[in-house]
């Protein structure tokens, strides 16, 4: 069930919650642009191989979700106790079903946009998709816990090593690098669930094909990038002063960083099938980002321009999950303007910004108004000191 208490602040990192909260606003901002068809460059995600600073925030996240589970498991001991597993398994099914209903929520939403009855419009589970956001960072959160209550630390970098390993030769001998209906990746989510329940994403000639880049295949990487993120949460505890964090994190994340970009010769960077290298490379950058930020916010206490970013940190699933549901009534949502129905979306993008903005900043403002008010959702919350656990 869901908890909600106050954050506990003492010998507390702000700089992990800063950077969380930078992820959560980076992914809402890009998930929401006034239109699809007039993105910036930067912020969309690469066609196929290759890295955007869009394709940063999710990994980002990740990282930072391992992290945490190191700081939460520290209480069991890191042991395999029944408290423990419990904890896991529930917070793992509530975040799979939450992305779940977010997904069922829209399909309701436009069912009923396009006359549908409330009834024939809950009842698209036919074309349900499976897996999403929310479900890899269930499926990558619970793996990864419990992998390190039930294998000692030591052998955490083994064990990350050979998933990371194991999935690039599966790749190899699949077709894992081509996108297409034969890629090893979408043939397991067809014979799983069937092409109705996944993503439709687009080749390089612009045709739509079945292909999920959260699919059930390459969720084994992404258990590697939580349990890398684990291993650095290790690092920050086992490091008391923050020099020395500072000093480790930017090392190790410098060694990771260029491991993966060295590498992409043999193994593309991409996002789309959470390559080994795209795992390497942005849990590197993830690593050096939060060792710069200890070093403004941490140790020199710059951090006054931070806090817009805090109020999406310390709670950054409701944040996700209301930012998911908004844009759904936003794109649904309908009434009459100048003779027309035009949603709310619309309204604001085509009707008020676009006029005077112009396609790409117009399509950024609303982004921006989009993530501001999610930040006003989230502020309310940090001003109450409400912190809200799934």
């Amino acid at each position: 069930m869901n908890t909600i208490s106050t954050p506990q602040q003492s010998g507390r990192l702000l700089s992990l919650d800063i950077l969380r909260g930078i992820t959560i606003a980076g992914m809402i901002m890009v998930n929401n642009p006034g239109s699809w068809n007039y993105i910036y460059k930067p912020l969309g995600h690469a066609q196929w191989n290759g890295l955007t600073p869009t394709d940063l925030v999710f990994p980002f996240f990740m990282f930072i979700m391992g992290v945490s589970t190191f700081f939460s498991l520290r209480k069991f001991h890191f042991e395999p106790s029944k408290a423990a597993i419990w904890k896991i398994v529930r917070r793992t099914i509530l975040i799979f079903v939450i992305g779940l209903a977010l997904g069922w929520f829209g399909l309701l939403c436009r069912g009923l946009a396009s006359g549908e009855s409330f009834f024939q419009a809950a009842s698209h589970f036919d074309t349900l998709r499976i897996l999403g956001v929310l479900q890899r960072l269930a499926l990558a959160y619970g793996s990864a816990a419990l992998i390190a209550i039930f294998v000692k630390s030591k052998y955490l970098p083994w064990v990350t090593g050979l998933l990371l390993l194991g999935y690039f030769l599966i790749l190899q001998f699949g077709k894992g690098f081509e996108l297409s209906e034969q890629n090893i990746i979408a043939v397991i989510d067809k014979a799983l669930w069937g092409p109705d329940h996944m993503y439709k994403d687009h080749t390089l000639a612009g045709e739509r094909i079945a292909f999920d880049p959260e699919g059930l295949l390459s969720t084994l990487p992404a258990i590697a990038h939580v349990l890398i993120g684990f291993l650095f949460g290790k690092l920050i505890v086992e490091n008391k002063d923050n020099h020395t964090r500072v000093e480790k994190l930017l090392i190790w994340g410098t060694v990771l960083a260029f491991s993966g970009l060295l590498l992409q010769y043999g193994c593309p960077i991409n996002k789309k099938i959470w390559s080994p290298t795209f795992v390497l490379t942005t849990t590197g950058f993830a690593a050096q980002l939060l060792g710069l930020l200890i070093w403004i916010i941490d140790i020199h206490k710059k951090e006054k321009w931070s806090r817009f970013f805090h109020a999406f940190g310390i709670n950054p699933l409701i944040v996700y999950v209301f930012a998911g549901v908004l844009a759904t009534l936003f794109s649904n949502i309908r009434f009459t303007w100048q003779g027309e129905a035009i949603s709310i979306k619309a309204f604001i993008y085509e009707a008020l910004l676009h006029p005077w903005a112009g396609d790409y900043f117009g399509s950024l403002l609303y982004a921006l108004i989009f993530v501001t008010i999610c930040w006003l959702f989230g502020y309310i919350l940090y001003k109450k000191n409400i912190y809200i656990k799934l």
